[in-house]
């Protein structure tokens, strides 16, 4: 608690040259509440990472939701984005009468991101920080197709069914029924199909495969092991045999590791464009004008192409 009272007073000192009393208090206030919900340490982690992929000139993103309403983290310089200026909210981060855990989103390179996880398997342990499961279920689609390969139906015939389930985000089999008008003659006329569908509905949703989370990674006190059975993928790398969610109803400490292609684009751009500039002229990400008007006459225009969080 000390430590960590140590690090944000003295980061605060450096972005908000003499403080006002006012903003002293919000960051006391914040402290408060992480200490009173424990998770000073886990700001600490956090920090420490960041701060070495900083050191070695690996591209973190400057932070992006609810973290970025946080003094602390602006304290800390695990986001680059100043509270006060915008207005942000801690409580929308963090929040004493919500007790979720803390879940700042950190963005690295994407060609470098594996580091960072180097720097805290090295630093905490191999048997404390280890990869998070998932678990690819089985879709509406998916499942007829598997389900028709083990009935032997024949792929011409399977492969008819499932291309009449819609391609809609959360379709299911019961809505596809509903929806084709085709599909549900098929089933209510061929035998065949009609015990196709119904294995396929009481399958659909399980678990089909296991992969590895893309970005979260668990970093316990103690061996993981003692907390959570784990298992050890093809390639070797061990995950945990638990959920994310599941490892967070466990109060485990849950961190994300992004890699992110447009950073390493930026990075990229930055450093082609800085060899051809003097050291006064050169870029700095961290303080480029928010204000260019032919930034926004872009975003305007729609051709967001490759542009994170804009794409869309």
């Amino acid at each position: 608690m000390e430590y960590l009272q140590k690090l944000c007073h003295e980061g605060l000192e450096k972005r908000y040259p003499n403080p006002s009393r006012e903003l002293i208090s919000r960051l006391d206030y914040e402290i408060e509440t992480i200490q009173g919900m424990g998770f000073a340490d886990y700001f600490l982690i956090v920090s420490d990472f960041i701060k070495y992929a900083r050191d070695n000139d690996i591209v973190v993103g400057p932070g992006r939701g609810s973290a970025a309403g946080s003094i602390v983290s602006y304290s800390l310089g695990i986001t680059n984005i100043d509270p006060l200026k915008y207005n942000l909210l801690f409580e929308r981060f963090l929040n004493p009468e919500r007790l979720t855990m803390p879940d700042i989103d950190i963005d690295f390179c994407f060609e470098r991101r594996q580091e960072v996880i180097d720097y805290v398997v090295e630093k905490y342990g191999k048997d404390r920080v280890v990869q998070i499961v998932t678990f690819g279920t089985m879709a509406a689609r998916a499942v007829i197709r598997d389900v028709g390969r083990a009935l032997d139906l024949g792929y011409a015939r399977v492969d008819t069914v499932a291309k009449m389930i819609p391609t809609e985000l959360g379709i299911t089999i019961e809505k596809a029924l509903k929806l084709n008008s085709e599909l549900r003659a098929l089933y209510e006329n061929d035998e065949d199909i009609k015990y196709l569908i119904d294995m396929s509905m009481r399958l659909e949703g399980l678990p089909r495969h296991t992969s590895m989370h893309a970005a979260g990674v668990v970093i316990s006190k103690a061996p993981v092991v003692e907390y959570v059975p784990l298992s050890r993928a093809s390639d070797e790398s061990i995950t945990t045999q638990f959920t994310m969610t599941i490892l967070e109803e466990l109060g485990l400490l849950k961190m994300d590791f992004l890699g992110l292609r447009t950073l390493t684009v930026i990075q990229n751009a930055v450093r082609l464009v800085n060899k051809k500039r003097q050291d006064d002229q050169k870029i700095d990400m961290d303080r480029i004008d928010y204000d260019d008007k032919n930034v926004y006459a872009l975003i305007a225009s729609g051709k967001t192409e490759g542009v994170f969080q804009l794409e869309s």
